[in-house]
C-alpha cells in the first residue's frame, strides 16, 4: 500500500511506516498546497497533519480518489471535512490519547508564565535592564487557591483540572455541551457565563463550526479585569480581534496562547503586548509524545488495511 506522509515525523515513526507501507515522505514542513492536496488522493493512504486542508473542494476536484483513509497525526480534525471525506469513500482517524498530558502541561505552562509574568521577566533580564530584586518588582497573580474555569471537559480538560486542583488547590468549574457524570475531582459543571467569571479561563474544546468564535466580544466582556484567558485548543475558537481589543482596553489582565486564529500569522498587536504569553503551538512538542502520536496513526492504518476497525475513528 502506498502511503503519503505529508511532512517530517520522528525517525522511529518513519522506520515503522516503511516496514509496513510503501512510503513517500514529503520533506517540507509547510502545509500541502492545493495541487498537493489533490495529488495526495492518488495514494492508498495519507497521514496528514493539522495544516493540510482537506476541505470539501479537494474531494470535489478528485471525484474518484484512490485514497481510502486519512490517518490524521493529531487529535483535532478541523482541517478535514469529515463528511466530504466519507462521501468520497475515505475513513478518517486521529490520535486522541497520546496528546492529553502533553497538552495539559502546556496549559499549566501558559497559566504560570502569564500569571507570574515569566515571559516579560525573561525579556527584562535578556535586555540587560534588570536592576535587581525589590519588593514591588513585577507583581503578578498568585495562582494557588484561584478559581479555574474550563471550557470543554474532555480528556484534556480533565487533565488540566487535575493539575490545577491537586497541584494548586484551585476551585474548578467547567462548561461542557453534554453532562459530565464524573470529572474525576471536585468540580462543578455550570453555564458558560459562570465559567467565564473565573480568575483563570482555559479553552479546551474541539474546533467545530459550533465553537468557531465561541470566545467572542460578548464572552470576553463576561470575564473580570484581573482574569487571564488561556487557549490550548484551536485558534479560531477565540475571536482574535475581540481578544486584542479586550486586552488593549484592560478589560482582562492577560492571555496565554499556544494557538492562533490565522496560524502561523500572529497579529503584531499581540506580539507588542507584555501581558500576553505567545508559544509556537508547542502543545504536543515532546519527542516521546510525537512518537506515540505517529505510532497511533500507524496503528489506525494497519488495522484499516488488515480489515479491522481502526482504534480511533473520527
Amino acid at each position: 500500500m502506498r502511503l503519503l506522509i505529508t511532512g517530517p515525523l520522528p525517525e522511529k515513526v518513519i522506520e515503522a511506516a516503511r516496514a509496513r507501507f510503501d512510503v513517500t515522505l514529503r520533506p517540507e514542513t509547510t502545509p500541502l498546497t492545493p495541487a498537493e492536496l489533490r495529488a495526495a488522493l492518488d495514494y492508498d493512504a495519507v497521514l496528514p497533519t493539522l495544516g493540510d486542508l482537506f476541505r470539501a473542494e479537494v474531494f470535489a476536484d478528485v471525484p474518484a480518489p484512490k485514497a481510502r483513509i486519512l490517518a490524521n497525526f493529531g487529535v483535532g480534525t478541523n482541517h478535514i471535512d469529515i463528511a466530504a471525506a466519507r462521501a468520497a469513500g475515505l475513513a478518517v482517524t486521529n490520535t486522541p490519547g497520546a496528546v492529553t498530558d502533553a497538552t495539559a502541561d502546556i496549559a499549566l505552562t501558559l497559566i504560570l508564565m502569564t500569571a507570574r509574568r515569566a515571559g516579560e521577566g525573561e525579556r527584562l533580564v535578556r535586555s540587560g535592564q534588570w536592576q535587581g530584586w525589590h519588593p514591588t518588582q513585577m507583581l503578578g497573580m498568585h495562582v494557588t487557591g484561584r478559581s479555574l474555569g474550563i471550557i470543554g471537559m474532555g480528556r484534556i480538560g480533565k487533565a488540566i483540572a487535575r493539575r490545577c486542583h491537586h497541584g494548586f488547590g484551585m476551585e474548578v468549574r467547567f462548561f461542557n455541551r453534554s453532562p459530565v457524570a464524573d470529572p474525576g475531582l471536585p468540580a462543578r459543571q455550570t453555564d458558560l457565563a459562570e465559567v467565564l467569571a473565573a480568575d483563570i479561563v482555559v479553552v479546551a474544546v474541539p474546533a467545530t463550526p459550533a465553537t468557531h468564535h465561541l470566545i467572542d466580544a460578548a464572552a470576553l466582556a463576561r470575564m473580570r479585569p484581573h482574569a487571564l484567558l488561556i487557549n490550548i485548543a484551536r485558534g479560531d475558537i477565540v475571536d482574535e480581534t475581540a481578544l486584542i481589543e479586550a486586552l488593549q482596553q484592560g478589560r482582562i489582565a492577560g492571555a496565554g496562547l499556544d494557538v492562533y486564529e490565522h496560524e502561523p500569522t500572529v497579529p503584531e498587536a499581540l506580539i507588542a503586548m507584555e501581558n500576553v504569553t505567545l508559544l509556537p503551538h508547542l502543545g504536543t512538542a515532546a519527542l516521546d509524545v510525537r512518537e506515540a502520536m505517529g505510532m497511533m496513526a500507524l496503528d489506525n492504518l494497519t488495522a484499516f488495511f488488515d480489515g479491522r476497525d481502526p482504534p480511533n475513528p473520527v
